[in-house]
Protein backbone atom coordinates (compact mmCIF):
# COMPACT_ATOMS: atom_id res chain seq x y z
CA UNK A 1 0.00 0.00 0.00
CA UNK A 2 1.20 3.49 -0.82
CA UNK A 3 0.85 6.12 1.88
CA UNK A 4 1.72 9.72 1.06
CA UNK A 5 1.46 11.84 4.14
CA UNK A 6 4.08 14.40 3.17
CA UNK A 7 4.09 15.73 -0.37
CA UNK A 8 7.43 17.52 -0.40
CA UNK A 9 10.58 15.90 0.95
CA UNK A 10 13.26 18.36 -0.23
CA UNK A 11 15.40 15.35 -1.28
CA UNK A 12 15.12 16.40 -4.93
CA UNK A 13 16.43 19.89 -4.32
CA UNK A 14 19.86 18.74 -5.49
CA UNK A 15 18.47 17.75 -8.93
CA UNK A 16 18.13 14.04 -8.22
CA UNK A 17 15.20 11.73 -7.68
CA UNK A 18 14.86 8.29 -6.11
CA UNK A 19 14.07 5.25 -8.21
CA UNK A 20 11.93 2.43 -6.82
CA UNK A 21 15.12 0.69 -5.74
CA UNK A 22 16.15 3.69 -3.64
CA UNK A 23 18.99 4.54 -6.03
CA UNK A 24 19.20 8.27 -6.77
CA UNK A 25 19.48 9.49 -10.35
CA UNK A 26 19.62 12.91 -11.99
CA UNK A 27 16.18 14.22 -12.87
CA UNK A 28 17.30 14.39 -16.50
CA UNK A 29 18.39 10.72 -16.49
CA UNK A 30 17.06 8.73 -19.45
CA UNK A 31 15.15 6.31 -17.20
CA UNK A 32 13.48 9.21 -15.39
CA UNK A 33 12.63 10.85 -18.72
CA UNK A 34 11.10 7.57 -19.95
CA UNK A 35 8.76 7.08 -17.00
CA UNK A 36 8.05 10.82 -16.96
CA UNK A 37 6.76 10.55 -20.54
CA UNK A 38 4.64 7.57 -19.51
CA UNK A 39 3.15 9.77 -16.78
CA UNK A 40 2.53 12.54 -19.33
CA UNK A 41 0.73 10.02 -21.55
CA UNK A 42 -1.48 9.16 -18.60
CA UNK A 43 -2.34 12.83 -18.04
CA UNK A 44 -3.27 13.23 -21.71
CA UNK A 45 -5.57 10.20 -21.36
CA UNK A 46 -7.27 11.91 -18.43
CA UNK A 47 -8.10 14.82 -20.74
CA UNK A 48 -9.43 12.42 -23.39
CA UNK A 49 -11.60 10.67 -20.81
CA UNK A 50 -13.36 13.97 -20.08
CA UNK A 51 -14.87 13.52 -23.56
CA UNK A 52 -15.48 9.75 -23.66
CA UNK A 53 -18.14 9.47 -20.95
CA UNK A 54 -20.78 8.76 -23.63
CA UNK A 55 -18.64 5.91 -25.00
CA UNK A 56 -18.61 3.50 -22.05
CA UNK A 57 -16.56 0.69 -23.62
CA UNK A 58 -13.85 3.10 -24.77
CA UNK A 59 -13.89 5.03 -21.50
CA UNK A 60 -13.49 1.82 -19.48
CA UNK A 61 -10.62 0.68 -21.69
CA UNK A 62 -8.89 4.04 -21.22
CA UNK A 63 -9.30 3.81 -17.45
CA UNK A 64 -7.72 0.33 -17.48
CA UNK A 65 -4.88 1.70 -19.57
CA UNK A 66 -4.35 4.56 -17.12
CA UNK A 67 -3.88 2.00 -14.37
CA UNK A 68 -1.52 -0.02 -16.59
CA UNK A 69 0.52 3.12 -17.20
CA UNK A 70 1.14 3.39 -13.46
CA UNK A 71 2.31 -0.23 -13.58
CA UNK A 72 4.58 0.67 -16.50
CA UNK A 73 5.97 3.66 -14.61
CA UNK A 74 6.67 1.46 -11.58
CA UNK A 75 8.35 -1.09 -13.86
CA UNK A 76 10.61 1.55 -15.39
CA UNK A 77 11.30 3.21 -12.04
CA UNK A 78 12.65 -0.05 -10.62
CA UNK A 79 15.63 -1.08 -12.74
CA UNK A 80 16.37 -4.76 -13.18
CA UNK A 81 19.90 -5.15 -11.88
CA UNK A 82 20.11 -8.85 -12.66
CA UNK A 83 20.25 -9.61 -8.94
CA UNK A 84 17.43 -11.11 -6.86
CA UNK A 85 15.56 -8.18 -5.31
CA UNK A 86 14.46 -8.09 -1.69
CA UNK A 87 10.88 -7.41 -2.84
CA UNK A 88 9.46 -8.52 -6.18
CA UNK A 89 9.07 -5.37 -8.31
CA UNK A 90 5.89 -4.64 -10.22
CA UNK A 91 6.40 -5.48 -13.91
CA UNK A 92 4.23 -5.25 -17.01
CA UNK A 93 3.31 -8.81 -17.99
CA UNK A 94 2.45 -10.39 -21.31
CA UNK A 95 -1.27 -10.64 -20.50
CA UNK A 96 -1.45 -6.84 -20.32
CA UNK A 97 0.02 -6.65 -23.83
CA UNK A 98 -2.39 -9.34 -25.06
CA UNK A 99 -5.40 -7.51 -23.60
CA UNK A 100 -4.33 -4.32 -25.40
CA UNK A 101 -4.05 -6.25 -28.66
CA UNK A 102 -7.52 -7.75 -28.15
CA UNK A 103 -8.94 -4.28 -27.50
CA UNK A 104 -7.30 -2.92 -30.66
CA UNK A 105 -8.94 -5.73 -32.65
CA UNK A 106 -12.31 -5.19 -30.94
CA UNK A 107 -12.46 -1.43 -31.52
CA UNK A 108 -11.03 -1.62 -35.03
CA UNK A 109 -13.48 -4.33 -36.22
CA UNK A 110 -16.23 -1.94 -37.40
CA UNK A 111 -14.03 0.85 -38.76
CA UNK A 112 -13.53 1.22 -42.50
CA UNK A 113 -9.89 0.81 -43.58
CA UNK A 114 -7.99 4.02 -44.22
CA UNK A 115 -7.24 5.14 -47.76
CA UNK A 116 -5.23 8.16 -46.59
CA UNK A 117 -3.34 9.27 -43.51
CA UNK A 118 -5.44 11.27 -41.09
CA UNK A 119 -4.72 14.55 -39.41
CA UNK A 120 -5.02 14.75 -35.63
CA UNK A 121 -8.38 16.30 -34.91
CA UNK A 122 -12.08 15.83 -35.34
CA UNK A 123 -13.85 15.55 -32.01
CA UNK A 124 -12.35 16.76 -28.72
CA UNK A 125 -11.94 13.14 -27.56
CA UNK A 126 -10.13 12.18 -30.77
CA UNK A 127 -7.88 15.24 -30.53
CA UNK A 128 -6.81 14.37 -26.99
CA UNK A 129 -6.34 10.71 -27.96
CA UNK A 130 -4.03 11.82 -30.78
CA UNK A 131 -2.12 13.95 -28.27
CA UNK A 132 -1.80 10.94 -25.96
CA UNK A 133 -0.67 8.81 -28.92
CA UNK A 134 2.16 11.20 -29.79
CA UNK A 135 3.30 11.40 -26.17
CA UNK A 136 3.19 7.58 -25.97
CA UNK A 137 5.39 7.45 -29.09
CA UNK A 138 7.89 9.75 -27.36
CA UNK A 139 7.81 7.51 -24.30
CA UNK A 140 8.44 4.53 -26.57
CA UNK A 141 11.45 6.21 -28.19
CA UNK A 142 12.91 6.94 -24.76
CA UNK A 143 12.25 3.39 -23.52
CA UNK A 144 13.89 1.89 -26.61
CA UNK A 145 16.87 4.23 -26.18
CA UNK A 146 17.07 3.21 -22.51
CA UNK A 147 17.04 -0.47 -23.47
CA UNK A 148 19.99 0.13 -25.83
CA UNK A 149 22.06 1.85 -23.15
CA UNK A 150 24.78 -0.31 -21.69
CA UNK A 151 23.98 -1.41 -18.15
CA UNK A 152 20.24 -0.67 -18.44
CA UNK A 153 17.70 -3.49 -18.64
CA UNK A 154 14.13 -2.91 -19.78
CA UNK A 155 11.43 -5.53 -19.31
CA UNK A 156 10.51 -6.80 -22.84
CA UNK A 157 6.72 -6.84 -22.19
CA UNK A 158 7.02 -3.18 -21.13
CA UNK A 159 8.49 -2.32 -24.53
CA UNK A 160 5.75 -4.27 -26.32
CA UNK A 161 3.06 -2.62 -24.19
CA UNK A 162 4.11 0.94 -25.01
CA UNK A 163 4.39 0.04 -28.71
CA UNK A 164 0.85 -1.41 -28.75
CA UNK A 165 -0.47 1.53 -26.77
CA UNK A 166 0.13 4.05 -29.53
CA UNK A 167 -1.63 1.68 -31.96
CA UNK A 168 -4.56 1.40 -29.55
CA UNK A 169 -4.75 5.19 -29.20
CA UNK A 170 -4.80 5.63 -32.97
CA UNK A 171 -7.74 3.22 -33.23
CA UNK A 172 -9.41 4.86 -30.21
CA UNK A 173 -9.17 8.27 -31.89
CA UNK A 174 -10.99 6.85 -34.90
CA UNK A 175 -13.67 5.37 -32.64
CA UNK A 176 -14.06 8.81 -31.02
CA UNK A 177 -14.47 10.28 -34.52
CA UNK A 178 -17.69 8.37 -35.17
CA UNK A 179 -15.85 5.16 -36.08
CA UNK A 180 -13.64 7.05 -38.52
CA UNK A 181 -16.48 8.79 -40.37
CA UNK A 182 -15.41 12.17 -38.96
CA UNK A 183 -11.66 11.66 -39.41
CA UNK A 184 -9.84 14.58 -40.98
CA UNK A 185 -8.00 13.21 -44.00
CA UNK A 186 -4.58 14.39 -45.12
CA UNK A 187 -4.59 15.66 -48.68
CA UNK A 188 -0.97 15.55 -49.91
CA UNK A 189 0.13 18.86 -51.45
CA UNK A 190 -3.31 20.43 -50.98
CA UNK A 191 -1.94 23.89 -50.14
CA UNK A 192 0.85 24.20 -52.68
Amino acid sequence: MVILNKIYTKTGDDGTTALGSGERRAKYDLRVAAYGSVDETNAALALARLHTQEMPALNEALLRIQNDLFDLGADLATPDTGEKPEHEPLRIIETQVERLEAEIDFFNADIEPLRSFILPGGSPAASYLHLARTVARRAERLIVELSAKQGEIVNPPAMRYINRLSDFLFVASRVANNDGKDDVLWVPGKNR
